[in-house]
């Protein structure tokens, strides 16, 4: 078994994808030869989360800043989907090196220290192209330089068995001294993508407070930027991206939502077991804390499925360097 240590963990989609041995949308996926030895996050709900769903040695709730590298066992991979909100296409104008733009350099400080034969790195879409190239081309730099030959693509969930479009900048990183290079698994539903309705079983729903107002369908209607009903989807497409603030979403905002009835303007949030479900989270994962926990926990993972197809890849590139 190969040895993870997970950076900037939260409640688990990436570790979920890394060891396997789940199933989604009635599909296996198998066990993946990795056992997490750390985990760290500062965020304790999502923590909590972690804890009741994985065998860890060690979870560790603090900030990376005030980690020290001895403190990080050795590992075999050092996986991190490090703070992305600075590099969102969302808010082009926000500052892309503030804090926790920079907190990237931690993942390389600490990949630097333990030297894992492997990193995995994931972050948002425009991680790759703010500053046209800048940012992305600076980071790979400073992988580099901690001896690792890179090699990153834009993947798209929904190519990989997940009913969602997510773009997601991942990459990875082998060790200078293994010969063998990574290659990206090859996309295996991009001609038939999973549909939303994988994820969503019944589309009205008793509970009302799922539902929006009266008042907040005129507020879309009568919206200078009026969105009109371009973000209602459609059950036999995949979803729209879903985010961290699913618990507030609005019909004027770039969220997704559900129509339920074309006539009486009836629309509503997906509940957190639907939004887990367009994650690729298996049913059987549980969620700590209150419902905006959740929605804020599902929406920041990685999602799992996908992620499992690129550990795959990774888990041949080790065993063919099992001696090393």
């Amino acid at each position: 078994m190969f040895k993870v240590v997970s950076l900037f963990a939260g409640c688990g989609g990436g570790d979920c994808g890394m060891i396997g041995d789940f199933t989604f949308n009635n599909k296996k996926y198998e066990k993946l030869p990795f056992e997490l030895a750390y985990a760290l996050d500062i965020d304790k709900k999502a923590l909590e989360t972690h804890e009741r769903n994985f065998k860890c040695e060690k979870i560790v709730c603090d900030d990376i800043r005030n980690i020290k590298e001895h403190e990080v066992p050795d590992c075999d991979v050092i996986v991190g989907g490090f703070p992305c909100q600075s590099f969102s296409t969302i808010n082009p104008t926000k500052d892309p090196f503030d804090d926790r733009a920079n907190l990237y350099k931690e993942m390389v400080r600490v990949i630097k220290a333990k030297q894992p034969k492997v990193f995995i790195a994931e972050n948002v879409k425009g991680f790759m192209t703010l500053h046209k190239g800048r940012i992305i081309k600076q980071v790979i730099a400073e992988f580099e330089n901690a001896g690792y030959k890179v090699k990153y693509a834009l993947v798209n969930a929904m190519d990989y068995d997940v009913p969602q479009k997510r773009e997601r900048v991942i990459m990875v990183g082998v060790r200078n001294d293994i010969k063998v290079d990574f290659s990206f698994p090859e996309p295996v539903t991009a001609h038939n993508p999973i549909p939303l309705s994988v994820a969503v079983w019944e589309l009205a729903i008793k509970d009302k407070k799922y539902y929006f107002s009266e008042r907040a369908v005129l507020g879309m209607k009568n919206a200078k930027n009026n969105m009109k009903r371009g973000l209602a989807q459609n059950l036999n497409e995949p979803c729209l991206t879903v985010t961290s603030h699913l618990a507030k979403v609005s019909l004027n905002s770039r969220d997704p939502v559900l129509l339920v009835d074309t006539e009486k303007e009836l629309y509503r949030r997906f509940t957190p077991k639907e939004a887990a479900r367009i994650q690729s989270f298996p049913d059987e994962f549980e969620f700590a804390g209150s419902e905006a926990d959740a929605y804020r926990q599902i929406g920041n993972a990685i999602a799992p499925v996908m992620f499992w197809h690129i550990a795959k890849n990774v888990s041949l590139l080790l065993a063919s360097n099992a001696g090393l």
